[in-house]
């Protein structure tokens, strides 16, 4: 695919989340309101005023900096919810992209893939 796609789409993104408020809903070590032993490792929420397929927000991870700058995606399929979802990494290193990976990878219902950022 041309490079200039994947450019673009970063782009759209940046300004998607430049002017939009992030909201933490579940915080870093916190428990998913249906599954309680799916503990959140870092930050999670969602960009307020926006949509997405499951009718909520567009859902976020925020690493510990703390930076609102995209630095990644993450595509989930899942077989309990059958649906597909695409959640936003802000902010996080490579290390906390792996954990977020992992997390959701977590069992049978969910697989998920990270799409990192290049430039």
């Amino acid at each position: 695919m041309p490079d200039r796609y994947n450019k673009a789409y970063w782009k759209h993104l940046d300004k998607m989340i430049a002017d939009t408020e992030v909201v933490i809903d579940r915080a870093s070590g916190t428990s998913h309101p249906e599954y309680e032993n799916m503990i959140y490792p870092y930050d999670y929420g969602y960009l307020a005023g926006t949509s997405s397929a499951d009718g909520g927000g567009m859902d976020v991870f925020m690493g510990k900096s703390g930076e609102k700058k995209a630095v990644g995606i993450v595509c989930t399929v899942d077989l309990v919810k059958r649906d597909s979802e695409v959640k936003i990494l802000l902010g996080c290193t490579h290390d906390e992209m792996r954990e977020i990976i992992e997390f959701l990878n977590d069992g049978e219902g969910m697989q998920a893939l990270l799409v990192k950022r290049e430039d």
